[in-house]
């Protein structure tokens, strides 16, 4: 098993129970030069809310996509789209990645800025 498979069985396995609790999932993909996240509503079928170090407005505020002062901003870009929408609580789904480093960094961003899990 490859570090790619593992990553994904480890995801599906998260996404399974978030399924079950029901909640609106902060979704997180993690690259070697950007990162990106998205709200998808609690039925699976729309995204509510996203962001990533390759928008303009994000891009314009930092100067590279691929450390954690990215992350922050994404995070918090993420948290008020989310809050505008009308979604606070949401279920984190770091799609198999570990929480730590940038992963991290998103996630507390995101709690910072008013988003609940």
């Amino acid at each position: 098993m490859d570090k790619k498979s593992a990553r994904l069985r480890r995801a599906k396995k998260t996404r399974a129970k978030i399924a079950e609790l029901k909640m609106a999932r902060l979704c997180v993909h993690r690259t070697t030069q950007h990162i990106y996240a998205q709200v998808i509503s609690a039925d699976g079928l729309t995204v509510v809310a996203s962001s990533s170090t390759v928008q303009a407005d994000v891009k314009s505020q930092i100067s590279n996509g691929s450390n954690k002062t990215a992350a922050a901003v994404v995070g918090k870009a993420v948290a008020e789209k989310a809050k505008a929408a009308g979604v606070t609580k949401v279920a984190f789904d770091r799609s198999g990645f570990k929480y730590h480093g940038r992963v991290q960094q998103l996630a507390e961003s995101a709690r910072e800025n008013g988003l609940e899990f």
